[in-house]
């Protein structure tokens, strides 16, 4: 994220300016990479659970699928529930993943190179008919597959902390008070949902 971002941040908004003189440069680099079905997927292992969590159920996952660093969407008609129960999805994680397989083999959820052309709302639209992917899911993947720079995630718990901590707030803010003060950070609001997640971690340690 560049230095636009955050020049505009910084005059818009005076608490975030000073976060961003105490937390430094956003380092925020997508994996423009990584396929939409394997984004989605490592987007549902973490669903509810922590990081290390998930990390190490989807590599017990990506082990069912020797040779491959992640697994295509064809390639899950090798494996059983069971299998992947085994892992430590839930069953209803694993409808999901079912679910997004199915959808991005028959072009629901598009591969890489049209899944660029398309706008925040279209992705949105297009990738939360898959089962257990809500818009939270497909923020994740505008943020950090695909680079989109104005993606306020207001629903999410780090985000919404990040901005009570931050903003000295006795209650942690809803979406809708999130969304609202976020307004002013505009066309660079995925730079000040990163620097909300620092707010929040820095509490944590």
């Amino acid at each position: 994220m560049n230095a636009v971002a955050l020049r505009h941040l910084s005059v818009a908004d005076s608490v975030m300016q000073q976060l961003i003189r105490e937390v430094g440069p956003c380092t925020l680099k997508p994996e423009t990479r990584r396929p939409p079905f394997q984004s989605l997927v490592q987007a549902v292992a973490h669903q509810q659970l922590n990081g290390t969590a998930a990390n190490t159920i989807l590599t017990r996952f990506k082990k069912l699928f020797s040779g491959r660093r992640f697994p295509r969407p064809e390639d899950l008609i090798r494996v059983t529930d069971a299998e992947i129960r085994m892992c430590g999805f839930s069953f209803a994680k694993i409808a999901a993943i079912r679910d997004i397989a199915a959808k991005t083999l028959d072009g629901t959820v598009p591969p890489s190179r049209r899944i660029a052309r398309l706008s925040d709302d279209e992705i949105v639209a297009r990738l939360t008919e898959a089962r257990g992917v809500g818009r939270w899911t497909v923020e994740m993947l505008l943020i950090f597959q695909l680079g989109r720079p104005d993606i306020l995630p207001a629903d999410d718990f780090g985000v919404r902390m990040g901005f009570r901590l931050a903003y000295k707030k006795r209650n942690l803010p809803t979406a809708k008070e999130v969304l609202a003060h976020g307004e002013r950070w505009r066309p660079h609001r995925t730079t000040a949902a990163w620097y909300l997640w620092r707010a929040a971690d820095r509490a944590k340690k």
